[in-house]
């Protein structure tokens, strides 16, 4: 092929072997799509490809991803509203007998047994480093582990008691986000279980110190979907030794990140100003938090 199709909010370049989605960057654009930049599609990620009718007088290609390809849609768990869906290619009605011509394209292209689960997935997923802040932590990846380190205004008596908490990927076994865009939205990271566990039942999200839990304004989808992504690809590619016992590792001791430490304060400030933290409580929290640099 090596043509090039512009839609609304994106921008789709057929290759021999793949798809190059740019997605805008424009104010209107989802915030999910301006995050995610680009991304390439090989042809052996798709399953099937669809042209429909739209509102208000557009048409849309819709690519769909086997199961298991990319990263990205196994995290979201069929979560995603519509307009946010990155496999969406929204155009004037006028261009119908163009899409459908790059439609036909894609489909003579896709591979045998094509609704068969890939093995692997076939996307990349956003690279490493990542962090988010949730409602009762600020997350983190690096590509080799993941970290929580909790806000003492959000967190649970129980996460405070189990402290800080750092996850490499060889003890996860995968990752289960929930949309912030629903009540009980969190992030969780599901543990590799010992060879003959039974497994365990890890509570309630806001209980649960493998979990961070999101509200309004904390973990929104551009940010913490990706996250959930790319730590979800690092176990695929990663997590393949022998199963070994869960282990939550207390962040280290000692001195803080001066910037981490920054952000607590802006947050306490934020409370204090709410009237949700008193005076004395905030003046004891920022002097024990200057303390920590």
């Amino acid at each position: 092929m090596g043509d090039v199709l512009a839609g609304i909010h994106a921008t789709w370049e057929f290759g021999s072997d793949s798809v190059l989605i740019r997605f805008e960057r424009g104010i209107r654009a989802p915030k999910l799509f301006q995050a995610l930049r680009e991304r390439r599609i090989p042809h052996e990620a798709l399953e099937s490809v669809t042209l429909s009718q739209g509102k208000r007088g557009t048409v849309v290609l819709h690519a769909v991803p086997r199961p298991g390809a990319d990263p990205l849609m196994e995290a979201a768990a069929g979560q995603l509203k519509e307009a946010c869906d990155p496999y969406r290619l929204v155009l004037p009605a006028e261009r119908e007998m163009l899409a459908e011509y790059y439609a036909d394209e894609l489909r003579s292209s896709l591979v045998p047994h094509a609704s068969k689960p890939a093995d692997r997935h076939l996307v990349a997923a956003p690279g490493a480093p990542l962090n988010f802040k949730a409602y009762d932590a600020r997350a983190a990846f690096d590509g080799r582990q993941v970290s929580f380190r909790w806000f003492w205004t959000g967190a649970s008596s129980e996460k405070w008691k189990a402290g800080d908490q750092t996850f490499p990927i060889a003890a996860l076994s995968g990752v289960e986000w929930r949309s912030p865009d629903v009540f009980d939205g969190h992030l969780r990271l599901l543990h590799r279980e010992p060879e003959g566990s039974t497994g365990r039942s890890a509570g309630p999200a806001d209980r649960d110190p493998a979990s961070v839990v999101f509200g309004l304004g904390y973990g929104p989808v551009h940010e913490s979907l990706p996250f959930a992504a790319a730590v979800l690809a690092a176990v695929r590619d990663g997590g393949g030794g022998p199963s070994i016992p869960h282990q939550t590792v207390p962040a280290p001791a000692g001195r803080r990140d001066p910037a981490d430490i920054a952000e607590r304060i802006r947050h306490l400030g934020d409370l204090h100003r709410a009237g949700l933290v008193t005076d004395d409580e905030f003046s004891a929290k920022k002097a024990e938090l200057l303390a920590e640099l």
